[in-house]
C-alpha cells in the first residue's frame, strides 16, 4: 500500500475540495436533514404579517415546535414558509399570528387537523392575522410628533377668516375648528411630555420584558400547581365537613353533661370575678410573707424559739439561789418545733 506522500497531489486535491463542497452543502441545508434538521416544510397564506418576523417561533398547543424560515408576497396576500418538527399537520389544519409577549413579539400558531398530510399551503380562508395594536399606537405618536401645530392652527384660522361670510351654520362649524386648533397648539409642549413619557414607558417596557416573561411564567407554574393539588384540597375541605359534623353530633349526644360543665365553669368564673379584688391583695401580700418565713426557716426544717422565765412560771429556782433538797435544773432552750436532734 502507497504512503500518503506517494500519492499523486492532484487526485488527493480534487478529493478534498469535492468533500469540503459536500460539507458545506450540508451544513447549508441543515435544517432539511431528517435526524438534526429542523422539521418538514410548510407553508401558510395571510392576509398580512402583523408583525410576524423570520425566526419567529411557530407553536402547536403552546408548545414550540419550529420556527419561521420565509416571509414573501405572492399574488396579493402574505406566504409564510416555515418548519415544524414531530407535528402531525393535515390537510384542515388552521394558522394564526399570535400575541407572545406585551411588547408586540409575535409567534405562528398551528391547529393541526384533517386525515390526510397537508398538500400546498394553508389557505387565507383558514389563517387569522390580527390587528397590530402596539404598531398603530408607534405610527401614531410618529406621526403626531411630526405634525406642526402652528401652522396647523394659522391654517385653521385662515380657512375660518376665509368663510365668515358664509351662513351662520358654517360659520359656527369653522369657528369650533378655529377654536379646536388654538386649544391643540396651546397643548402643544404638554402632548409632547405625553409622548416622551409614552416613549420612557415603552423603554421601561422593553426593559423589564425577561421580567414581565418571568411573571407570567411563574403564575402560570402556579396554577398549574393549585390544579395538581385539586384532589388534596378537595379531600381536605371534604374532611373538614365531616369533622365538623361528628363534632355538632357528639355536642349533641352529651348535650346534658356539657350544659352541667358550661353552668359550673360559669359560676366559678363570677365566684372568681366577685373576690378579683382580694385575690389580688393576697398574691400581693404573699411575697412579704413568704420572705419571712423562708428566713425563720433558714436553718433547716425547722425554726428555733426560747422561752424566757419558764424555771419561774415551773416553780423552780433560779441559777444563783442555793441548791434545795434535789438537783437544780438548768434553765432549757427548747425548740418549739423541730425533729430529733434538730435542737440546741
Amino acid at each position: 500500500m502507497k504512503s500518503f506522500s506517494k500519492r499523486n497531489p492532484i487526485i488527493i486535491g480534487l478529493i478534498s475540495i469535492a468533500v469540503i463542497a459536500v460539507l458545506l452543502g450540508l451544513a447549508y441545508n441543515v435544517d432539511s436533514l431528517p435526524v438534526v434538521g429542523s422539521g418538514a416544510e410548510y407553508q401558510a397564506e395571510f392576509a398580512e404579517t402583523a408583525g410576524l418576523s423570520t425566526g419567529d417561533e411557530v407553536r402547536i398547543a403552546g408548545v414550540k415546535v419550529g420556527k419561521v424560515t420565509k416571509i414573501k408576497l405572492d399574488h396579493g396576500h402574505v406566504l409564510i414558509t416555515f418548519r415544524a418538527k414531530n407535528a402531525d399537520i393535515g390537510d384542515a389544519s388552521t394558522a394564526s399570528i399570535q400575541i407572545k409577549t406585551l411588547l408586540g413579539n409575535k409567534f405562528l400558531a398551528i391547529d393541526p387537523a384533517g386525515d390526510r398530510p397537508l398538500d400546498g399551503p394553508i389557505p387565507l380562508d383558514r389563517t387569522v392575522a390580527p390587528y397590530d395594536v402596539v404598531e398603530a399606537f408607534n405610527a401614531l405618536s410618529d406621526n403626531v410628533q411630526q405634525l406642526d401645530t402652528n401652522q396647523l392652527a394659522t391654517s385653521l384660522r385662515t380657512l375660518s377668516d376665509t368663510f365668515k361670510d358664509t351662513p351662520a351654520s358654517v360659520r359656527t362649524s369653522l369657528d369650533g375648528l378655529s377654536r379646536l386648533s388654538v386649544t391643540i397648539a396651546s397643548r402643544n409642549d404638554q402632548i409632547g411630555h405625553l409622548l416622551a413619557n409614552t416613549n420612557k414607558a415603552t423603554a421601561l417596557l422593553a426593559a423589564r420584558n425577561g421580567d414581565i416573561t418571568q411573571i407570567l411564567t411563574d403564575g402560570s407554574k402556579l396554577l398549574d400547581e393549585l390544579h395538581a393539588r385539586e384532589d388534596a384540597i378537595h379531600q381536605l375541605l371534604k374532611g373538614t365537613q365531616d369533622l365538623s359534623k361528628q363534632l355538632k353530633g357528639l355536642i349533641k349526644d352529651n348535650d346534658d353533661q356539657i350544659g352541667d360543665t358550661l353552668r359550673d365553669l360559669d359560676r366559678v368564673t363570677k365566684l372568681l370575678q366577685k373576690h378579683e379584688d382580694d385575690i389580688v391583695a393576697g398574691i400581693r401580700r404573699l411575697g412579704p410573707f413568704a420572705t419571712v418565713f423562708t428566713n425563720a426557716l433558714g436553718n433547716g426544717r425547722w425554726f428555733d424559739n426560747s422561752i424566757a422565765g419558764i424555771t419561774d412560771l415551773l416553780g423552780l429556782p433560779s441559777p444563783g439561789s442555793p441548791a434545795p433538797s434535789v438537783p437544780s435544773l438548768p434553765t432549757p432552750t427548747l425548740p418549739l418545733l423541730g425533729t430529733p436532734g434538730g435542737g440546741k
